[in-house]
């Protein structure tokens, strides 16, 4: 800062403001036609855009990597390695929304025929999205996106220089993304991945890992099922592997299975890893919520009525106690926007105007006030008793 003296600096101010006074007089009557400042927004964050799929390719034997461009031929909006898409599909007469961790890298979104890639694993039975986009989506299909969402990425002014990735299953998606941007000269960190899989013919993205192996990237496969000549780390991810593989000054990223977020949270207690060096990425709504504590388990087998006020509209639909807000919305036809599906977002934000909810604990992202007066994100809440809510018209 030039310091001018104690005269001419107190007096600015008032010279700024003359100036500007003397800026609107001159400016025309005739009001811009445009934004240019919003215009650069609208083109780098859209709201929604259509999307078309040019490619699929098996990322594993369970699992397939799907890739996108934009419909409209328009450049991509920005995102960070790490972050999701959220895409919606058209089933029946319903708009269901799903989020999904990007699996390419940010700058091959950025290149002159930029896209984008998501790889998804088919279900267990409890997923019939993945299993459409594993059987059925094919090369021309056009979808609904938002993309650059989500918290989970790389911050150097927040982490430190050596990353450890926690990974298990289709987890890897976000990390794969990491690496690549790391190979292309575009990330400034040290990665080094544990990756947990049950099969070593079923490592989804193996292939692309192993071969972006560096000095700056390490991938490090862990098998737990039976692999009799399997020659690398095995079991699970456990303190004393991870410390193994840490540095003294660490950021933990995890991305996987519900089980697997509640196993690592107790591992890396054990290790005194400050909160402030764990990152977790928000893992979708809980595949059981019975197992949380404070579920009320005689309720579990119930259903409710559940009313559904939007504008003077109002709707009366069931609403199992073991299913959230959001589902029993979306099996009855009733559109809600959704994100992350995991609390965390708040795109799901919902007021409760009579009745009780179990919030699942892991997933409670609401902020304080909305706490005080009644909201909840209709992903994470669950009925315990006849309730009354009120949604956006979607």
């Amino acid at each position: 800062m030039k310091i001018k003296g104690f005269l001419q600096d107190v007096t600015g101010a008032s010279r700024v403001t003359k100036a500007r006074l003397g800026a609107f007089e001159a400016a025309s009557a005739v009001p811009e036609a445009t934004d240019p400042i919003a215009d650069v927004v609208a083109q780098w964050h859209p709201k929604k855009f259509g999307v078309t799929v040019t490619a699929v390719r098996d990322a594993s034997p369970t699992a397939k990597t799907i890739r996108f461009v934009r419909t409209d031929k328009e450049k991509l909006p920005f995102f960070y390695a790490g972050q999701f898409v959220v895409l919606d599909f058209k089933i029946g007469e319903s708009v269901i929304s799903r989020p999904y961790s990007i699996s390419s890298a940010p700058f091959e979104a950025r290149e002159d025929n930029g896209f984008f890639e998501i790889t998804v694993r088919r279900s267990k039975g409890d997923g019939f999205i993945a299993d459409y986009m594993n059987d059925s989506l094919k090369v021309g299909d056009t979808l609904t996106a938002m993309m650059g969402c989500g918290q989970f990425y790389y911050e150097p002014l927040r982490d430190a220089k050596h990353v450890v990735a926690l990974a298990g299953g289709a987890g890897i998606t976000p990390f794969a993304s990491m690496a690549k941007e790391i190979a292309h000269g575009t990330l400034g960190c040290d990665l080094t991945i544990l990756y947990g899989s049950v099969s070593a013919d079923d490592i989804i993205l193996k292939d692309e890992l192993d071969a972006l192996q560096s000095d700056k990237v390490h991938v490090v496969h862990v098998l737990s099922g039976d692999a009799p000549d399997w020659q690398g780390e095995r079991g699970f991810l456990s303190a004393e592997l991870i410390k193994k593989y840490a540095a003294p000054d660490t950021t933990y990223f995890i991305c996987g299975p519900q089980a697997m977020y509640l196993y690592l949270q107790k591992e890396l207690q054990k290790l005194g890893a400050p909160k402030r060096r764990i990152r977790f990425e928000v893992f979708g709504q809980a595949k059981d919520i019975t197992q949380f504590n404070g579920y009320p388990q005689e309720l579990k087998d119930k259903t409710f009525n559940l009313t559904v006020r939007r504008g003077i509209h109002e709707d009366v639909i069931p609403a199992k106690a073991t299913e959230s807000l959001v589902v029993a919305l979306e099996r009855a036809g009733i559109r809600i926007e959704t994100a992350c599906r995991s609390g965390a977002c708040g795109f799901c934000r919902t007021k409760v105007l009579s009745g009780s909810v179990y919030i699942c604990p892991e997933n409670d992202g609401r902020r304080a006030a909305d706490k005080d007066f009644g909201y909840v994100h209709a992903c994470a809440a669950y009925p315990t008793s006849d309730l009354t809510i009120k949604i956006p018209i979607a």
